[in-house]
């Protein structure tokens, strides 16, 4: 009965264990007995503990039962033996040992000697001076052996010592020991660790375990439909039955396509904790490296490790640094990245969709990117991640500040306002940058004054207050800003000025003028391009109006101006002439760099002509306008120069009370 329970016991305990094991996140089913054998891995430390054992055990059992011998000098050795104090002498190779007793006494002698050994103490009875041994070194001496015959000394030759255990081990073991460590350490630097010498053929992927990642959907926010897309990747791993019941395939490759800092990394993170499986992190880069072949050699390692832990996710960010397109042309080709695209190409043609390895690819050139690689089978599904909108922007800015201290005063909708064409790396950077204000300022919270100075800094660049202008100089970038602001005060459809400031930023801005939309705009009209065009040239025409002569201050102006008025001549078909027409660029057929036109030279001198004409005509307008508006230019300049900083509600009041629109 006893046996029976404990049986029973026996198996509820293992079956207990076995489903511990099951439940226990990151391991799935499947053959895992290979990966549970504990390994034995040669440590230095076993060599050190059996050296230190053996010098134990030759000192235990093969070290002299003797007292160490007494070293005396030559000529009291001789007078030992004159005054009987030795009686026996033992010739020792180069030495001459004494002892003060013969061999007939030296049965009592060893008897002594365990007694001595055992009890730690020396009996009183015995004559120490009997067990006492006495060395010297041998001196060819023709008078030694008569003195010893006189004195009636016994004296004999010793065997040559025999050498210990640990005297044949070292010269027996020792060059085989060394060379095996030797041999451990040179194969540990040419095949162990990603640093090693012979390990370029191995992958550099980190595993990342779904406890790790942390990330889920609900830390990404401002890409609603990139998340809806990537939801069905998550349900089809958690549950591969509800598609494969139906027929359905679920994609091998999912690409994420957008601009830098839009969050396709965070995504992907948010895939894998989402649906908990293992999670294989890669850059592009790490694939390629001076040895043709090694990227081949890793791609493939990659997935059959991939396959060895399906379900599970690969992804690899910035693909288009082996996914580029294969050139056809004799010169400019990369062999080495082109056989490792190839392995990829074959690798996700290798593996049925049905094992649970999914691969997302992240890029912000998919133009690059080879066809074979975007065609259905492959990466067959792109996801946009594109840069968030209003709503998007203030849902971001939300997860960023939530555990941020923030004053009741912070507005976060008009911070996303002012944020207008950032990406979600940019929003959180501008809540890290007013944490770290509000810090430096010692206030209580953060407020939105921090705010707005995170994005002047991430916009315009760091506060130059050490940089002190010349008076004139003061004077002209006052005018020079106030004629920015009162060309879009004046211009219909400009987005309203936020800020003016004559504090230099960043590199080389002497001053600024903020104009922050509304509202999201995707989409620009003829007036309204030009209207921007007016903007940007009422900086040199406020110059001239007051001054009379022109500066070096606008020519990021004038530039981006220019850069406009061509785009809208050769690009949106803007133009009197070619007025649906596009005028293109021609490729060179490498990589895609930009070669020469595919129009006339009679048609590039128009276009020269035209945008030549336009922006004389536009800088004819906004002059006239500023001088029809001078006193309002100069009481506006007049409150910067007191101020240094106008605010948008400020410049608009000013604006208002002297310019009319």
């Amino acid at each position: 009965m006893e046996d029976n329970q404990q049986k029973q016991m026996l198996e509820a305990s293992e079956g207990k264990q076995h489903k511990r094991k099951e439940e226990e996140p990151g391991l799935h089913t499947g053959d895992n007995r290979n990966n549970t054998k504990k390994k034995f891995t040669f440590s230095f430390w076993y060599f050190i503990i059996v050296f230190i054992l053996i010098i134990i055990f030759n000192n235990l059992f093969f070290s002299s039962r003797l007292n160490e011998a007494i070293s005396i000098d030559y000529s009291q050795f001789k007078e030992y033996i004159s005054s009987g104090k030795i009686v026996q002498v033992a010739f020792d190779g180069d030495q001459y040992i004494g002892f003060g007793f013969t061999k007939k006494d030296a049965a009592n002698a060893a008897r002594t000697l365990q007694e001595i050994a055992v009890t730690k103490q020396i009996p009183s009875s015995i004559d120490t001076s009997m067990i006492s041994a006495y060395q010297t070194y041998r001196i060819e001496d023709p008078t030694f052996v008569p003195l010893l015959d006189q004195m009636g000394v016994e004296y004999y030759a010793t065997e040559p010592a025999k050498p210990s255990i640990l005297s044949y081990l070292i010269s027996a073991l020792g060059p085989i020991i060394i060379f095996f460590i030797f041999y451990a350490w040179l194969s540990k630097k040419m095949t162990g660790g990603a640093q090693g010498v012979m390990s370029f053929n191995q992958n550099k992927s980190k595993l990342v375990a779904e406890t790790d990642t942390g990330i889920r959907f609900a830390d990404v926010a401002g890409e609603d439909e990139a998340k809806a897309e990537l939801v069905e990747v998550v349900d089809f791993l958690k549950n591969p039955e509800k598609y494969t019941e139906m027929g359905a395939h679920i994609p091998k490759g999912v690409l994420l396509v957008g601009p830098p800092g839009t969050g396709k990394t965070l995504l992907a993170k948010a895939v894998a904790g989402e649906a908990g499986v293992p999670f294989f992190r890669m850059s592009g880069a790490d694939f390629v490296e001076m040895f043709v072949g090694v990227g081949a050699a890793r791609v493939r390692d990659l997935f059959k490790q991939a396959k060895e832990k399906s379900p599970c996710i690969i992804f690899i960010d910035e693909v288009d640094a082996i996914g580029r397109k294969r050139s056809d042309a004799a010169i400019g080709g990369n062999d080495e990245r082109e056989q490792t695209l190839n392995q990829l190409l074959v690798e996700m043609d290798g593996f049925d969709s049905r094992t649970g390895v999914i691969i997302l690819g992240a890029t912000n050139r998919a133009e690059v990117l080879d066809p074979a690689l975007l065609r259905p089978g492959r990466f067959d599904r792109q996801v946009l991640v594109d840069k968030p909108d209003l709503d998007g922007r203030e849902a971001i800015l939300k997860i960023h500040t939530k555990g941020m201290k923030l004053d009741g005063g912070v507005n976060l909708r008009k911070i996303a306002q002012s944020s207008a064409g950032l990406a979600g790396a940019d929003l959180a950077n501008i809540c890290n940058e007013a944490a770290l204000q509000a810090v430096r300022l010692r206030h209580d919270s953060i407020t939105q004054q921090d705010f707005e100075e995170a994005i002047e800094k991430s916009i315009a660049g760091l506060q130059r207050k050490s940089r002190v202008l010349d008076e004139k100089e003061r004077i002209r970038v006052a005018y020079h800003e106030t004629g920015h602001a009162l060309t879009a005060y004046l211009t219909p459809g400009s987005s309203p000025v936020s800020k003016i400031s004559i504090i230099p930023r960043g590199y080389g801005a002497l001053g600024y003028t903020l104009q922050y939309p509304t509202e999201d705009r995707f989409l620009l009209s003829e007036s309204e391009l030009l209207s921007s065009v007016d903007v940007l040239l009422g900086g040199r025409a406020a110059e001239e109006t007051i001054f009379g002569d022109i500066s070096t201050g606008a020519s990021n102006d004038i530039s981006r101006a220019s850069d406009t008025v061509r785009q809208m001549i050769t690009e949106y078909g803007m133009s009197e002439k070619f007025r649906n027409m596009t005028l293109p660029k021609t490729n060179s057929g490498i990589d895609g760099v930009s070669g020469g036109r595919e129009y006339s030279e009679a048609t590039q001198q128009y276009i020269d002509n035209e945008t030549e004409r336009i922006m004389q005509s536009r800088y004819s307008h906004v002059l006239e306008n500023l001088k029809a508006h001078k006193e309002a230019l100069e009481a506006i300049a007049k409150a910067l120069l007191e101020k240094e900083v106008l605010e948008g509600s400020e410049f608009e009041a000013l604006a208002k009370q002297f310019a009319v629109k």
